[in-house]
């Protein structure tokens, strides 16, 4: 229970130095959204400052207001989920922004970094297995390579050659303009094929890293004197691999894997950029361009909560998987 209370604390300090710093980097940007929107029409003549007054009446922009009333009502926003209007999709909520957008990158990301996970730490704990054999040598190489390739490297390159060149796979958007958003069969099945080629690249760059970073804890974890004895027992080898070695090599991705999800959500900017993807990497690309704060720090705290919930998840469940910190715990 102490155990629990400490990580708990820390996720609330984690949080409140993410939602603070969520408020403080947008307003460091030069410029303001109204003087963004205007610009437009500053080459037909002055823009006088009643009209940039309206313009942040309109958008909910509390200028007048000292940083700190703004930060004590962006905290009271937090607490309601209700982030304001969109600058750039005004009147559109940017609550209901994200609400289309998430569940594009959560699918994503959720197949891809989950399969991504299992396909490579069994990779891994097989060629540890079989170490100093040609194919832990084949997919060893062939992993450190993959696992420097960047996100839009990769992504040009299957929409140039699966895409434009092959034409397996569509160039872009999540799902065929003939129709739209909903739970029916075809739009689903729409939906999926225009996500083949963002999964594939978002597979392929992080296959190789969960490889060779359950391949190096599972070749330190066979040199314990645990897996030795295991052995000897005459225990099956599959068992000994799985049970003993793959189990306790595992401990550390885990936390990776958390911090993989933050680090995924990053990458899909560049991603859905490439395959104009309407996740919300895309969307906060856009948000940025225009200097929209609502929906920039809206994005951003999604952000934040996924990886700060993962990783206290992930701590709960090292604690249920491995006895030693129980032991520790208590």
């Amino acid at each position: 229970m102490r155990h629990l209370l400490k990580r708990f604390s820390i996720l609330v300090l984690t949080m409140w130095t993410a939602v603070t710093l969520n408020f403080i980097i947008p307003r460091l940007m030069p410029g303001n959204p109204a003087e963004v929107i205007l610009a437009k029409f500053r080459s037909q003549g002055q823009v006088s400052a009643s009209q940039i007054h309206a313009i942040e009446v309109m958008l909910g922009l509390n200028t007048h207001q000292s940083l700190f009333q703004q930060y004590i009502l962006y905290w009271k926003k937090v607490f309601t989920f209700d982030f304001g209007l969109s600058y750039t999709f005004y009147p559109e909520h940017v609550s209901t922004l994200i609400g289309q957008a998430l569940p594009w990158t959560l699918v994503l990301l959720g197949f891809t970094g989950i399969l991504g996970f299992i396909i490579g730490s069994g990779l891994g704990v097989f060629t540890a297995w079989k170490n100093g054999s040609k194919l832990d040598s084949i997919l060893t190489i062939s992993s450190t390579f993959t696992q420097v390739f960047p996100y839009f490297w990769v992504a040009m390159l299957a929409v140039y050659v699966l895409g434009y060149i092959l034409q397996w796979f569509p160039l872009s958007q999540g799902y065929s303009s003939d129709f739209s958003p909903s739970l029916d069969l075809q739009f689903l099945n729409s939906a999926l094929y225009h996500s083949i080629l963002p999964a594939f690249t978002i597979l392929v760059t992080s296959l190789g890293g969960w490889l060779l970073t359950m391949r190096n804890n599972m070749v330190a974890v066979m040199a314990e004197d645990y897996m030795t004895l295991a052995q000897a027992k005459g225990l099956r080898q599959k068992k000994v691999a799985v049970s003993y070695g793959g189990r306790n090599a595992m401990l550390p991705s885990l936390t990776s894997f958390a911090l993989m999800i933050g680090t995924l959500v990053g990458g899909n900017v560049i991603v859905e950029q490439v395959f104009a993807y309407p996740g919300l990497g895309n969307l906060l690309y856009t948000a940025v361009q225009n200097q929209d704060y609502p929906l920039m720090q809206g994005i951003f705290l999604i952000i934040v909560i996924c990886v700060v919930l993962a990783n206290f998840l992930a701590d709960i469940f090292m604690v249920l998987i491995d006895p030693r910190i129980r032991r520790e715990v208590k």
